[in-house]
Formats: C-alpha cells, sequence, structure tokens
C-alpha cells in the first residue's frame, strides 16, 4: 500500500513538471489519460519506469475510461494523448471517431481482469444482495411492484422494502459518473443482469431493454461521486448508511476499512473474479496510438514493461496492487502484439 501511494506521488509529481516544462508539440513524456480503475495499476509501471529505465516517468491523468477515449480519439500529434486506459473495451462509435479524426493504427492491449464491488464500512453489517435486487434499488425506473408489465418511477427507499432479508435502512450508494468505465461496465453487467430477470424486458429490442436497464435513479439515494475511488472508500469508512461502487483493486487497498458485499452469494476474490464465478467481473484494456511511436520517445519500451511477465505475470508486481492477471496463453499473445504493435481492424468490437 505504502509502494502504491509513493508510486501515485511519484508520477503525479513528473506529471505536473511535465505538463509546465513541455512544449505542446515537442514533448520527451509518455501522455496517458483514462480509467481510473486501471489507473492504480498503470502508476506502478510508470513510476519503475521512471525509475529504471532512462526515459522520464510518463505523465498520467485519471480521466475516466469514456473520457480517456474521447482525448486519445481526438488526433494525431504531441498535443494529444499517446496511450489511454479503459476498464471496459473501446466501443464501435469510439473506434470510429479515431478513424474520423486520423487515428487509423491504434494497438488494443487486455491488461488482465478486475471486478466490481458493492461495499460498506467494516463496521456496518455485511450484506449478500443479488443482480435483480441490485436493480431494484438502483435503476430510475422499476417493474411496478402491484405487477404487470408496466414500469413505475422506483418507489424503493429502503434495501429492505425490495426485500425483507435487506438491511432496514435507506438506499444511498455512491457510484461513479457516466464518463467512467466502472459506470458503464456496472450498467452493463450488473444493471442489465438484473433486469433482465424480467423476460418481458428481456424480450424488448435491444435499444428498448438497454434504455430501462442502464438508467440509474436520479433521486439521491445514487451519488455520482467522480473519478476518484479513494473519496469513495474515505466517505464509507466514516459513514456506515453508504455503500459504493468501485474497483476490485481499491477494496483489497483498504481491506480493514470496508468490506464488500456478496453478489448472488459470492464473494469477490482473485479466484472468483479470474474465474468468471463472480457476477461482476470485466476485463481491463490500454490503447497505443502507433503514430506516436517514436515521436514520443519511450512509448514502446513502457508498452514492453507493462506487458513483462515480471509485471502482469502470475507472480508479477501488478499482482500485489490488484490486478488478476489473464490466462497464461492470453498474456503471451497480447504480449507478442503489443510488442509488434498489432493495429486493431474495428472487427474486434
Amino acid at each position: 500500500m505504502m509502494k502504491l501511494k509513493a508510486a501515485l506521488a511519484s508520477v503525479a509529481l513528473a506529471g505536473s513538471i511535465a505538463a509546465v516544462s513541455t512544449p505542446a508539440m515537442a514533448r520527451d513524456t509518455v501522455n496517458i489519460v483514462g480509467s481510473s480503475t486501471v489507473y492504480p495499476f498503470a502508476t506502478v509501471v510508470a513510476e519503475r519506469f521512471g525509475r529504471n529505465t532512462d526515459f522520464p516517468t510518463p505523465k498520467l491523468e485519471s480521466t475516466g475510461s469514456g473520457g480517456g477515449l474521447k482525448l486519445f480519439c481526438a488526433g494525431v500529434g504531441t498535443q494529444h494523448p499517446d496511450i489511454t486506459n479503459a476498464s471496459r473495451r473501446m466501443k464501435t462509435s469510439e473506434f470510429q471517431d479515431c478513424q474520423n479524426n486520423g487515428v487509423k493504427d491504434i494497438t488494443e492491449v487486455r491488461i488482465g481482469s478486475d471486478g466490481i464491488v458493492v461495499a460498506n464500512s467494516a463496521q456496518a453489517e455485511k450484506m449478500d444482495i443479488s443482480l435483480h435486487q441490485l436493480f431494484l434499488a438502483l435503476a430510475k425506473d422499476v417493474p411496478n411492484p402491484q405487477g404487470g408489465e408496466n414500469l413505475v418511477p422506483n418507489p424503493y427507499k429502503k434495501w429492505s422494502d425490495i426485500d425483507s432479508s435487506l438491511p432496514d435502512m435507506a438506499i444511498s450508494v455512491m457510484g461513479p459518473p457516466p464518463t467512467s468505465g466502472t459506470r458503464d461496465a456496472f450498467v452493463e453487467i450488473a444493471m442489465e443482469g438484473g433486469c433482465k430477470t424480467y423476460d418481458w424486458i428481456k424480450s424488448k429490442s435491444k435499444g428498448d431493454m438497454r434504455a430501462i436497464c442502464h438508467n440509474i435513479r436520479e433521486d439521491g439515494a445514487f451519488i455520482e461521486a467522480g473519478e476518484n475511488d479513494n473519496l469513495i472508500v474515505q466517505r464509507l469508512a466514516r459513514d456506515t448508511g453508504t455503500f459504493g461502487i468501485f474497483g476490485y483493486s481499491f477494496l483489497d487497498e483498504n481491506r480493514g476499512q470496508i468490506q464488500a458485499s456478496t453478489i448472488g452469494g459470492v464473494e469477490p476474490t482473485q479466484e472468483t473474479i479470474g474465474d468468471d464465478s463472480y457476477p461482476v467481473a470485466r476485463s481491463m484494456f490500454f490503447y497505443v496510438k502507433k503514430a506516436h511511436v517514436g515521436v514520443v520517445p519511450g512509448i514502446q519500451e513502457y508498452v514492453n514493461e507493462f506487458t513483462s511477465e515480471g509485471a502482469w505475470g502470475d507472480n508479477g508486481y501488478l499482482v500485489d496492487v490488484g490486478l488478476i492477471p489473464n490466462p497464461r496463453n492470453v498474456r503471451m499473445q497480447a504480449a507478442k502484439d503489443a510488442k509488434a504493435l498489432k493495429s486493431m481492424t474495428g472487427n474486434e468490437l
């Protein structure tokens, strides 16, 4: 934990120096944006890279997955980022934005896995909740509790209103904003998963179904907490009545202060996330702008460091900060493709 904090401080300092000393069109520092969930892993790699090579420590900025991809896809030139991190896969629309703006050659690197947890203070009651119940707690509109195939504004004020097995206290959940990959993954996996337990919703067109399943309530029960997951952790540690949604790595770093709810009876662990038995597991990525390689020094070398067995392998240093490694055969192929800067075609998405 102390190593991670030191790494974060080192990269923040390097980023601030680079920001004021490096001209927009002639820089020697790798510029990385994107996911707050991937940020701690990328920070550790960047800190080691800066310490162990002759290249400056890369500058990292936590913008959220969607915000990072928007910046990354805005164009080619050193005023634009070189790499963006994402806690979900790039969308087809984002790939097309890149193409339209001249960002033609993009290398996708799948880093490993992470789980999205619903956590609360370690001093509070531990909760076991299903995806069905989670959808009812957080959706803007829900199936009418009186029956029938129609929606009503979410009437549930307390967890126990949904099911008597849940805590008898007000629903209060802090979570990421719409620009966050964690938010995208949460609504895609958890909310949609719970929503689809209703056959009449599941049978709708994809667009209509998503319009129902992906809308989170706006009446105060769900609180957008920005891109800083550490702020959520700090709030949960002192407020036993609030739950938070964030990546497993932040849970792993803050054990003792917070605890994770079980989802459908499954505890989030490295094993359950790695084998996909935990219901809210997701993959993480970073994307490299090939046109910047050879223009901004250190990009290829940073990519090589991140995809080395010493970093992301089963016994690599990223495991110590919560990364769930890809299976060995997947890692080997991903490292080979990253080293070759294999370009995406768009058909992968």
